[in-house]
C-alpha cells in the first residue's frame, strides 16, 4: 500500500511513484493520460458546513469519449452527496452523517477494486468513534488523467476551503479504528521500557496499574501526515512524561487527581491529545507527507505506559459483533472469535472545552 498523491491548503503532490518513495523508484500508475488505475481508495477529509442549500465540497468534471464526473456536495441538514460516474457507470449515494451525531470532521473513504468487481464506501467521524459502511457494486477503474488533475489546480476542478485535504492510494485503506503511537514511542514493560516497534503481539506490558496484560495484537498503519493524523508533539514533563513523544491528534491521555474528581466527578478521565493543544504542553510536530503509527491491542482496553504518561491502548468496542465493519477494518484479516469486546469505556471522553480548562488549570 502506498500513498501516491495528497492535497490541501499547504499545496499538492502527485509522486507515482509514491509519496514515502525514492523518486527514481519504479511507478505505480502509469505515464498516460488513458492508463488506468484498477484498484485504490481516495480520502477526502472535510469540515461539514452549515448551510440552507446544496454547497459543492468538491467538483471535476471531464468530457470526450468516456465523460468524467466527481462531486461531493453537502446539503441541508447535515447531509452529504457523493456523485461519481464514468462514462456508463454511475454511482450516486446520499449520505447523512447527522445520524452519526454531533458534526466536525468527517473522513469519506471510496474504495475501489475493479477486477474484483467490488468497491466499498465509509464516512467516519474520529471524535465519536463513529463508522457508516456501504458496498458499492461494479466500481470502474479511474484513468490516470483524471486522478492527476483531481490533485492540481484547474479550470475543471473545485475544492472548498471546508476541505481538509484529499489523499489517493493504490489500495484498499482500512477504515475504524486507527492507531496512534510512532514507532519509537517507549512502553513500558516489566522489563522496562521497549520502543512499540519492538512489541509483538504475545509480548507483555505494564498497565497503568502495573498489571501485566499480553498483548492481542499490533496494528500499524501508513497515513498522510494531515488532518487528523497529522502528529503532535507532547512536551515533557508534562502529563507525567519522562521525554517528548509525538502522537497522532486522536491518540488518548488518561488523566487523573484531585482536579479531574473535583471538575468531573471521575477518578479519571479520557482527553484527545488534539483537546490539548494551544498551549506549552501540546505543540504541532514536524512531519513529511506521510506517517506511521502502531498501537497495542489489549485483553481489556487497559491503559498503557507511553514514556511516563498514561495512554490509552487501542480500543475497538463491540468491533467483533459488526461483521462489515470488523472486515473494513486493519483487524478485518483476524478471527473475529479472538479478538475482545472492549464495550462502552468505563472512563468518560471530555469534550474540547472541558480538556482544554482542565489543561489550563494543570499548566498554572
Amino acid at each position: 500500500m502506498t500513498w501516491i498523491a495528497l492535497s490541501d491548503a499547504d499545496g499538492h503532490h502527485f509522486a507515482p511513484q509514491g509519496l514515502d518513495r525514492h523518486p527514481e523508484d519504479p511507478p505505480l500508475i502509469g505515464p498516460r493520460e488513458d492508463d488506468l488505475l484498477t484498484r485504490g481508495s481516495l480520502v477526502i477529509e472535510t469540515r461539514l458546513p452549515t448551510t440552507s442549500r446544496p454547497r459543492s465540497l468538491v467538483f471535476y468534471e471531464r468530457g470526450g469519449d468516456w465523460p468524467f464526473h466527481l462531486s461531493l456536495q453537502a446539503i441541508p441538514g447535515g447531509g452529504l452527496i457523493l456523485i461519481l460516474y464514468q462514462g456508463d457507470s454511475v454511482l450516486h449515494k446520499a449520505l447523512n452523517p447527522s445520524e452519526m451525531g454531533r458534526l466536525d470532521v468527517l473522513r469519506l473513504t471510496y474504495s475501489w477494486d475493479a477486477p474484483a468487481r467490488w468497491g466499498r464506501l465509509a464516512v467516519e467521524q474520529n471524535d465519536q468513534d463513529t463508522l457508516f459502511v456501504t458496498d458499492v457494486p461494479r466500481p470502474c477503474p479511474l484513468r490516470a488523467g483524471d486522478v492527476r488533475a483531481l490533485f492540481k489546480p484547474g479550470e475543471h476542478r473545485f475544492v472548498s476551503p471546508d476541505v481538509i485535504y484529499m489523499a489517493l492510494s493504490n489500495d484498499i485503506e482500512a477504515v475504524g479504528p486507527m492507531p496512534t503511537l510512532l514507532p519509537s514511542t517507549p512502553v513500558a514493560t516489566p522489563d522496562g521500557y521497549r520502543p512499540i516497534s519492538k512489541i509483538q503481539r504475545g509480548d507483555v506490558v505494564l498497565t497503568a496499574d502495573l498489571e501485566i496484560v499480553p498483548v492481542l495484537h499490533k496494528i500499524t498503519r501508513t497515513m498522510v501526515a494531515r488532518g487528523t493524523a497529522k502528529p503532535l508533539h507532547l512536551r515533557a514533563p508534562y502529563f507525567g512524561l519522562q521525554q517528548d513523544i509525538h502522537t497522532a491528534p486522536d491518540q488518548r491521555l488518561l488523566l487523573s487527581g484531585s482536579e479531574v474528581e473535583y471538575m468531573f466527578g471521575h477518578e479519571a478521565v479520557l482527553t484527545p491529545v488534539c483537546h490539548l493543544a494551544g498551549g506549552p504542553s501540546v505543540l504541532p510536530a514536524d512531519c513529511g507527507l506521510t506517517v506511521t503509527y502502531q498501537q497495542l491491542l489489549l485483553p481489556e482496553h487497559e491503559p498503557i505506559l507511553a514514556a511516563g504518561t498514561v495512554a490509552e491502548s487501542l480500543y475497538i468496542g463491540r468491533l467483533r459483533r459488526k461483521p462489515q465493519q470488523l472486515a473494513a477494518s486493519l483487524l478485518g484479516q483476524l478471527d473475529r472469535h479472538g479478538l475482545p469486546d472492549h464495550g462502552r469505556s468505563k472512563f468518560p471522553v471530555l469534550r474540547a472545552f472541558d480538556a482544554r480548562i482542565l489543561a489550563e488549570r494543570r499548566v498554572a
